[in-house]
């Protein structure tokens, strides 16, 4: 009896540390959603010193879930592309809650060419469910519209930092995130698929949404672990909302350090590097391979 009731207690704290980490990922999760946490269009202003924004994809119109244009940091010129979910029902309406169609991918696209022609470093933001999950968007080819945004950023000759600020959900958060440097906001979150998807999969129940996000290994902690993302930007207890200019600071300063080291180079850029860091992810996991 003694041995069993060792066994149970044993049992029963290895479920309550296992039921810990589960919350912790979830609670992560709802603080990279939280209403009031800061979007693009909130670090703006206070990451660069100018911003003029550039619309359409110069096809078909202009998607109001990617923002894009200009921006001027000391006395650098940037471009600068990121996802905007918005903040209240209207804007967020406005925004289609930040997952872009395929038009959003193509100007990204064409952003990317402009910084390309012009030898000015890209700078995105991430922050999306995903791309839009519509009927529409796929008779437009939303998978390679997608597919086209991550070839050209892995391909670009000009420096790419991207900051994942909130949720970067599935390819439309990779779209804007095959960068040369990938930083993370401490309570963002990272993945192939949202929580929720995941569940409705694998359980067929939305509700196991928290165990789903302990197995995605979304958090910030789990992406650098696993070698994802570059560095963690700290944010102040209970969110970036608490004190977005320390966060835009920080992120500031590491623009300009990655924007540094490429004007002080004497070699020619080089985007190989970039492209075989992405490709290289997941070689060491293939059965046979040495």
């Amino acid at each position: 009896m003694h041995l069993e009731g060792f066994i149970k207690k044993l049992s029963d704290r290895i479920k309550d540390l296992a039921d810990r980490k589960h919350r912790a990922a979830w609670r992560t999760v709802k603080i990279s959603r939280h209403p009031k946490r800061p979007q693009m269009l909130d670090y703006l202003n206070l990451v660069f010193d100018k911003f003029y924004e550039l619309s359409g994809d110069r096809r078909t119109g202009d998607d109001k879930a990617i923002v894009c244009g200009l921006a001027a940091i000391e006395s650098e010129t940037c471009i600068v592309i990121g996802h905007q979910k918005g903040h209240d029902t209207k804007e967020r309406i406005y925004r289609n809650f930040g997952m872009a169609n395929p038009l959003g991918y193509h100007k990204a696209i064409r952003m990317m060419q402009l910084a390309e022609k012009f030898g000015f470093p890209v700078i995105t933001f991430v922050d999306t469910p995903g791309a839009f999950p519509a009927i529409e968007a796929e008779e437009q080819n939303q998978g390679y519209a997608i597919s086209s945004c991550i070839l050209k950023m892995l391909s670009i000759t000009v420096p790419t930092v991207a900051f994942v600020i909130g949720e970067g959900g599935s390819g439309g958060a990779i779209a804007l995130a095959s960068a040369d440097r990938v930083y993370i906001l401490q309570n963002a979150t990272y993945s192939v698929i949202s929580p929720e998807g995941c569940a409705s999969i694998l359980w067929k129940d939305a509700k196991m949404a928290p165990l789903a996000a302990n197995a995605l290994k979304l958090t910030a902690r789990d992406l650098i672990s696993l070698g994802v993302v570059d560095d963690i930007i700290l944010e102040p207890i209970g969110g970036a909302q608490r004190n977005v200019h320390k966060v835009a600071l920080d992120m500031r300063g590491r623009i300009l350090s990655v924007i540094r080291e490429y004007r002080s180079s004497s070699k020619e850029f080089d985007a190989e590097a970039r492209e075989n860091r992405y490709m290289s992810y997941g070689r060491d996991k293939i059965i046979g391979e040495d």
